[in-house]
């Protein structure tokens, strides 16, 4: 069963024009503080400028640690200006429909139950019998960085993004008849051509019938935002920002990895791969066109040197019983990663490139000597995805791009009354 609970004072745009310019990507949908300090500079109204204010200065040379205090302030500074301004408004008591149509995704209509999920809920040690089950280990000090953002504000922003598994149907088929009774609140054109649609949800007897819907699924699955939720239990608060699709309307994309061995002969470094490849891969060439897989258990491998290759991992690597070690994205850690002396994933010299990157970006940066080479990785399915959680176990770190992503600043809770 799991509970979910209106938001005693939701912030949101006062319509679509307003929803334009006040919502944003997510702060990790960015390749570095010089691209949020763009995209502020290109829409000084919207939720970035909080979600990032160390970016929110006038010229790049200015751009802070992202939990300073001198940065904090200014998150609050901005936004109390965002709360003021005539962009947006406050509603009570609400819980949302949101709805993502996505071009790329023809037919599927992602629709899920947004509002306030416990905290008690989340599954770790002390409650072992919690419904919302994580599959990613949280870092502490990312963790932390976001509860002071929340402390600073006051508010909850960053919403975290679950799956149910909704095996029957119903839980969708409910959210679309509601939908489909009213027009949206608002809706805002989002990354790639998406649409972000809100309806929110007032009447108490329609906010009980949601809640009444959502507590028939069994458990839900963390699909981005760990460390969302770690920061509301970190300060001890009951609830956190959350949103429950139902799984299989819910899309994820390919996470690749570029890879830097500073002091490295490029000679030396091709020949490396080559052998780190050999030993567990059979590896063919791939002829000169980006390669990015749409198979599990196909490889994209780059050098500036050697072009692109195609590899497949040898049966003797695979660990079909773990639901984690089978993921590619785990194979090529602990295998290629580990030979060329890389066995921690969170390794700097291990750069994790989201799907709004394709192989030919990752493939220039290595021709541009930003990087020694690429590894191209095909999308983890849902179906992985949902075993490794039904297992308990953890999603190998950063392989899993869900997307569409949630957009920032549609709706955010607000903590107390001024």
């Amino acid at each position: 069963m799991v509970t979910i609970r209106p938001i005693r004072r939701a912030l949101v745009p006062v319509d679509s024009d307003a929803a334009r310019r006040v919502s944003a990507l997510n702060y990790d949908e960015f390749q570095g503080d010089l691209e949020i300090w763009e995209a502020i500079r290109a829409a000084p109204e919207s939720v970035l400028s909080v979600t990032m204010a160390h970016c929110a200065v006038a010229t790049p040379d200015r751009i802070a640690e992202g939990d300073s205090e001198a940065s904090l302030r200014r998150a609050r500074g901005n936004f109390d200006r965002l709360r003021a301004s005539p962009l947006t408004r406050e509603r009570r008591r609400i819980l949302y429909i949101y709805e993502i149509v996505d071009p790329g995704r023809p037919g599927v209509r992602q629709i899920g139950l947004g509002g306030l999920a416990r905290t008690a809920e989340i599954r770790t040690e002390a409650t072992p019998g919690g419904p919302i089950i994580r599959n990613e280990g949280v870092r502490p000090p990312k963790a932390r960085g976001r509860a002071r953002l929340i402390e600073a504000t006051r508010a909850i922003i960053g919403t975290v993004n679950n799956a149910v598994p909704d095996e029957s149907g119903g839980f969708a088929r409910t959210l679309e008849r509601r939908a489909d009774e009213a027009t949206p609140d608002f809706e805002v054109e989002g990354a790639g051509g998406t649409t972000h649609r809100i309806w929110l949800i007032r009447e108490p007897g329609a906010v009980a019938r949601l809640q009444r819907l959502l507590a028939d699924e069994p458990e839900a699955y963390v699909a981005d935002g760990n460390h969302r939720s770690a920061a509301a239990a970190m300060l001890g608060h009951e609830s956190f920002l959350a949103v429950f699709f139902p799984a299989d309307r819910m899309g994820i994309a390919p996470y690749n990895r570029l890879v830097r061995l500073p002091g490295h002969d490029p000679d030396a470094v091709e020949g490396a791969v080559e052998a780190a490849l050999r030993r567990s891969f059979d590896v063919a060439p791939a002829g000169g066109d980006p390669i990015q897989p749409r198979r599990v258990h196909e490889i994209g491998i780059y050098t500036a040197e050697g072009g692109w290759r195609r590899a497949t991992p040898r049966g003797a690597v695979l660990r079909e019983e773990d639901a984690s070690a089978s993921i590619d994205h785990d194979i090529v850690q602990r295998t290629l990663f580990a030979d060329l002396g890389i066995p921690d994933a969170g390794d700097e010299r291990l750069t994790f490139v989201g799907a709004n990157r394709d192989a030919a970006w990752l493939a220039a940066e290595v021709d541009g000597g930003r990087a020694r080479f690429a590894v191209t990785l095909p999308a983890v399915t849902m179906s992985q995805f949902v075993a490794v959680c039904r297992q308990r176990r953890m999603m190998p770190p950063k392989s899993t791009w869900f997307e569409p992503k949630i957009r920032s600043g549609l709706v955010m809770a607000l903590l107390q009354d001024d």
